[in-house]
């Protein structure tokens, strides 16, 4: 039906003869001379229609916007007081010759070119209206892009695109499965995966050495800017590999990716462990573009009578962390009012802060409330330690260590964009050495990634001192958010039985979990580890979108909900009885 898409047409096309198809993208009359702006995915070109074509003209006369249309015509350079540089095709535009209305239109329930004044609701409830806008197309053309680079890249590497099952069985993943009950087998149900763990280690097992899988993901969990119930991962298993083998080979595929999509070189990828990121960072997936770190100031304010202080530093599980603020002197009293209740939300009971006026003349050129109730010798050499100038600001976070790493790692985000102090461009990095287990409220262990992550000791070390204990896990980092996470996996029944018995997973217990893993580790498991990467984030993060529903093509709202389609619905009786489901009645709340 066209020779060519509207937004392909460049100079070198002038005088052809082209025939185009797509939507009406504004419909302008000047003086008698129809002027449409046509667009499909490619872009947008100027049709001008002239009443010389007589049938052709009084066809654009009628047409609106979003008609579909097919155009037939000559290009034609445009004159220099017409071209128009913000248009990829704006050196030439088409005079048409003939016009055919394939489909016409209702007025749009928006604007395409108002979008920022519609609510998200309306547009995800019209989506395929939203998918037309031009913002939108880019972003998925680019996601297109980046599947195909990340395909070429691993292939390039002797890697196998493999599926795996979408209806499985439950495990124990961190979050709730999405469950799917079966006709065939009366009260039992499948789960849909929350990824492909189990079956890519599995896999390994059966000799494919090195797998890669652009999978679907599934997790019913609540949601938030970047999470989805049903997301897409890019799943990356090898053989007879190291940490360090898996981490060339994805950071590689990243590096290649970011080179042919974005042209963008993205230089060294250092490698931080996790216990220096949270002491400089407060996060274990610290942005680098930020140059604010925490300074630990526990040996100093040891020696102050001042309890907010003296107390948590004298606590083994406690900390007392500083944050200076280049130039940040010039807050406000408000603004600083206001970065006491954003910390507040972590926890934290307050935040103390001091000015540093004039350095030279000592504590006289501070300003702080705090300042009496600590000697002038250590508050100088607290001074000395951050490497304070005049000008700054000094925010202080004392209590347990877990709150004052994430209150003040979240305040150095936070101030960093408030100050405009966020450097331009891109700082990858991975962090490493992770703590094998975590402490549970009730005081037991959990797993900090999964319970098939390989630690770096022994299973007598791990059982002697789990909390000392490190995996051999690892995360890649781009600008403050976490790409994609893996491991070396655990091929060693003594040491996964170990893994259990830290965690409290009785035997019986983990055959029924587990069962069908822990018997293909029987049969030569050979050393494997992976990694998995967000794809949805990844698409964000390269887009520049600012939630990741920006980046999908039908999204879900933040209730798990399609708005454009009614999902989740209702189901008749009948197949409520084919799968042996019966829907308890719902108490009618009394009015009040």
């Amino acid at each position: 039906m066209r020779s060519h898409l509207c937004g392909v047409l460049r100079s070198e096309h002038i005088d052809q003869t082209v025939t185009l198809c797509g939507w009406v993208d504004r419909r302008r009359d000047h003086g008698g001379v129809i002027f449409l702006d046509v667009r499909d995915r490619a872009g947008i070109v100027q049709v001008v229609f002239d009443p010389d074509t007589v049938e052709a003209f009084a066809l654009a006369d009628r047409v609106r916007s979003e008609y579909v249309l097919k155009i037939t015509g000559r290009v034609r350079a445009r004159t220099d007081a017409t071209i128009n540089p913000n248009m990829a095709t704006g050196q030439i535009e088409v005079l048409g010759k003939e016009l055919v209305i394939l489909n016409q239109a209702e007025t749009p329930p928006f604007q395409l070119d108002e979008h920022t004044s519609v609510s998200e609701e309306v547009r995800l409830h019209y989506r395929y209206m939203d998918l037309r806008r031009t913002e939108m197309q880019q972003k998925l053309v680019l996601r297109s892009k980046i599947t195909s680079a990340v395909r070429a890249s691993l292939e390039d590497q002797g890697f196998l695109d493999i599926e795996t099952p979408i209806l499985t069985r439950a495990t124990p993943e961190g979050a709730r499965d999405y469950l799917v009950p079966s006709r065939t087998h009366p009260g039992q149900f499948f789960a849909l995966p929350q990824s492909p763990q189990l079956f890519k280690q599995l896999l390994m097992v059966s000799g494919f050495d090195r797998y890669y899988q652009i999978a679907k993901c599934f997790r019913d969990e609540d949601l938030r800017a970047d999470r989805q119930p049903e997301f897409t991962q890019i799943d990356i298993e090898a053989s007879f590999i190291d940490e360090s083998d898996i981490m060339c080979i994805t950071e590689t595929m990243i590096r290649e990716l970011f080179s042919s999509v974005l042209s963008v070189d993205l230089g060294d990828f250092p490698r931080m462990t996790y216990a220096d990121a949270m002491e400089r960072f407060g996060s274990d997936k610290p942005d680098l573009r930020i140059p604010y770190e925490l300074v630990s100031v526990d040996d100093l304010m040891q020696q102050v009578d001042f309890k907010v202080f003296r107390a948590p530093a004298d606590d083994p599980e406690g900390r007392v962390a500083a944050l200076k603020i280049d130039g940040g002197a010039q807050l406000s009293r408000k603004a600083i009012d206001d970065y006491t209740d954003f910390v507040g939300i972590y926890g934290a009971k307050g935040l103390a802060w001091v000015k540093v006026n004039q350095l030279a003349e000592g504590v006289a050129g501070l300003q702080s409330p705090i300042l009496k109730f600590m000697p002038d010798e250590i508050v100088m050499s607290l001074m000395e330690r951050i490497d304070a100038k005049d000008g700054d600001i000094v925010f202080f976070g004392a209590g347990k260590r877990q709150m004052v790493e994430e209150s003040m790692g979240a305040l150095r985000i936070k101030v960093g964009h408030d100050m405009g102090a966020v450097a331009a461009g891109w700082a990858p990095l991975w962090v490493v050495d992770f703590p094998m287990f975590e402490k549970a409220g009730d005081g037991s262990w959990t797993a900090l990634h999964h319970p098939f992550t390989s630690p770096s000791c022994t299973p007598e070390e791990l059982e002697a001192n789990p909390g000392s204990a490190l995996s051999r896990a690892y995360d890649m980092v781009l600008n403050g958010t976490e790409l994609g996470g893996g491991s070396i996996r655990i091929h060693d029944q003594a040491m996964q039985r170990a893994v259990f018995r830290v965690l409290g997973i009785e035997a019986e217990e983990a055959e029924e979990k587990f069962g069908f893993l822990l018997q293909a580790l029987k049969f030569g498991a050979p050393p494997h580890g992976g990694l998995a990467f967000g794809l949805d984030r990844l698409v964000m993060l390269m887009t520049g979108a600012q939630s990741i529903r920006d980046v999908i093509a039908f999204p879900k709202t933040q209730s798990a909900a399609c708005v454009m389609t009614d999902a989740p619905g209702t189901v008749d009786a009948k197949a409520l009885r084919e799968l042996n489901i019966r829907l308890r009645e719902q108490k009618a709340q009394s009015a009040e």
